[in-house]
Formats: structure tokens, C-alpha cells, sequence
């Protein structure tokens, strides 16, 4: 019993993480429409950014403002450079047009901060806790407790305030919000803003885990089975989805692993989101479309 209880709760914390990744993508579906395969690019940008800030000598208070800065500055040249020009275009070429932007971000991050790989120190010891007989990591623990804090900021962010109130007039339709005085591109830097600095806070965290290289951006395709099962318009949906990708894949790892003689963790949560396609393939909170006929 202890041993599928750590290994739970080990997975669930893990999907907390997973859940902050997909927050990211779920903010600029719900203003665009979109999904953004430049999110593990942009996370990486993040990481490497605040890294080498820190190798130079920059202390934590300074590195992370200015990597924070530099993030909003990237996402207004996006929305002015590459989404503007493709307002009201169709959905499928807003996503070619993100996936070029990834392959850009790659080749400036290359070209600016090389290929090596950079051991990412915050200054939380990776040490076993016991926990009612249950043994926890310490890392675990803080960086599930920093994105829980950062998930309940945003969504009370995006309930009660305005621009929250206007993003989901933009999600629920574009041309009567545009109609009322929203201004769109105005919203879209906002969330690419907001969707970058989340993206910072998840490469940072998983950067301290397993190194900043340019596999952290592979992290973001780990939000993929999180945002089918979630549902792509929902932040509720995402959190819980997270949670449960991050621990069932943990379980099936300790338990159904050893049957296929390997590790299964890297591609459970796949098969886990074609089972909810097949089943309902708007996810557990995503909306249902409407067809007029």
C-alpha cells in the first residue's frame, strides 16, 4: 500500500507540473483558437535566457525580471509580426504560422546561447521527506506548491478581472467582442504575454530537474495527451488532466511496466488521450461544437 501511495502521490505532483505546461497552450487556444506548437520553443527560450543570466553572475532577483522581460518583449514582436497580418485567417495556417515561429526561436536560440547542455540551480535540495511513512520529494513538493500558487493566481486572474472578462468574450466569439469596443490584438499580447511567463516558471522548474537542453522543449508535447483529455478551452480542464495523466502514467509505470519488461511512462499518456478521443473528443471540460443545420 505505501508503495502505490508515494507512487500516487508522486505522479500527482508531477501532474501539477504537466498541468502548468498546458495552462499555457489553453490561454492561447481560448484567444485564438490556435494551438501554439511554438510553446516548447518558447519555454526553452525561457530557460536558456535565465540560465546564462545566471552563469554571468546575475543573482535570482535580477536574472528571472529580466528573463521575464525579455519574454513580453518576444511575445508583443509575435502578435505584431506574425499574428496581426493573419487576423481572421483560418485556424490551420495560424498553426503553420506557429510552427515556423518555433523552428525561428530554435535558430536564435542556437545561434545566441549554443547547444550545451546547463545544470540549473534554484536552490531547492532534490532530498526524500517522510510523510506519514510515505517518502516525498522535497523538489517535488515546492515546485507542485509554486505552480498550484501560479494556477489559482491566474485562474482567479481570468474570472475576475477585466481583461480576464475579455478574453472570454474573444474565446466565446471574436466578431461581437470585436464589436464592443474589444480590442483583439491588444488581448493577444496580453495572453502570449502571460502564456510566455507561465512557460518561463515550467521550464525553470523542470529545467532544475533534468538540466536546461534543448529536450526541456519536448516537455511541452507532454501537454499534448493533457490538453485532449482536459479539453483545449479549459484551464479547470487542464489541471485536472494533469493530475491524471501525471498519475496514472506513475502507476502504470510500477505496475504495468514490468509485464513489457521496460518503462511506460514515456507513452501511456498517449495511448491514455486516443481512448478519450475515441470516447469523447472534446475532452472532460471541453466545449462541444454547435452545428447548425
Amino acid at each position: 500500500m505505501n508503495l502505490f501511495l508515494q507512487t500516487l502521490i508522486g505522479g500527482l505532483l508531477a501532474g501539477v507540473m504537466y498541468s502548468l505546461v498546458a495552462i499555457g497552450f489553453v490561454l492561447i487556444y481560448k484567444a485564438s483558437g490556435v494551438f501554439n506548437y511554438a510553446q516548447g520553443a518558447i519555454l526553452l527560450f525561457g530557460a536558456l535566457s535565465f540560465v546564462t543570466l545566471t552563469e554571468h553572475g546575475a543573482p535570482f532577483w535580477l536574472a528571472l525580471p529580466i528573463t521575464g522581460a525579455a519574454i513580453i518583449v518576444a511575445s508583443i514582436l509575435i502578435e505584431r509580426l506574425v499574428l496581426r497580418p493573419l487576423i481572421n485567417r483560418d485556424p490551420l495556417t495560424l498553426f503553420m504560422a506557429t510552427l515556423g515561429l518555433s523552428f525561428v526561436i530554435y535558430g536564435l536560440v542556437q545561434l545566441f546561447f549554443g547547444s550545451d547542455v546547463h545544470m540549473l540551480d534554484l536552490g531547492i535540495d532534490d532530498v526524500p521527506l517522510a510523510i506519514g511513512g510515505i517518502s516525498v520529494s522535497q523538489f517535488d513538493l515546492v515546485a507542485s506548491g509554486a505552480a498550484v500558487t501560479l494556477v489559482l493566481v491566474l485562474s482567479i486572474a481570468f474570472s475576475k478581472t477585466r481583461m480576464g472578462i475579455s478574453l472570454r468574450a474573444v474565446a466565446n466569439d471574436t466578431l461581437a467582442a470585436q464589436s464592443i469596443g474589444i480590442q483583439l490584438p491588444h488581448i493577444w499580447r496580453i495572453v502570449w504575454s502571460v502564456a510566455g511567463l507561465v512557460s518561463l516558471v515550467a521550464g525553470l522548474l523542470w529545467g532544475a530537474r533534468q538540466g536546461v537542453q534543448y529536450s526541456l522543449s519536448l516537455i511541452a508535447l507532454k501537454a499534448l495527451p493533457v490538453l485532449i483529455i482536459g479539453g483545449f478551452s479549459s484551464v479547470g480542464g487542464a489541471i485536472v488532466a494533469g493530475l491524471l495523466v501525471g498519475a496514472t502514467e506513475s502507476l502504470a509505470d510500477i505496475y504495468i511496466g514490468p509485464l513489457v519488461n521496460g518503462s511506460v511512462s514515456t507513452w501511456f499518456a498517449y495511448i491514455l488521450s486516443v481512448g478519450f478521443l475515441l470516447v469523447r473528443p472534446t475532452g472532460l471540460f471541453g466545449d462541444r461544437a454547435i452545428e447548425r443545420v
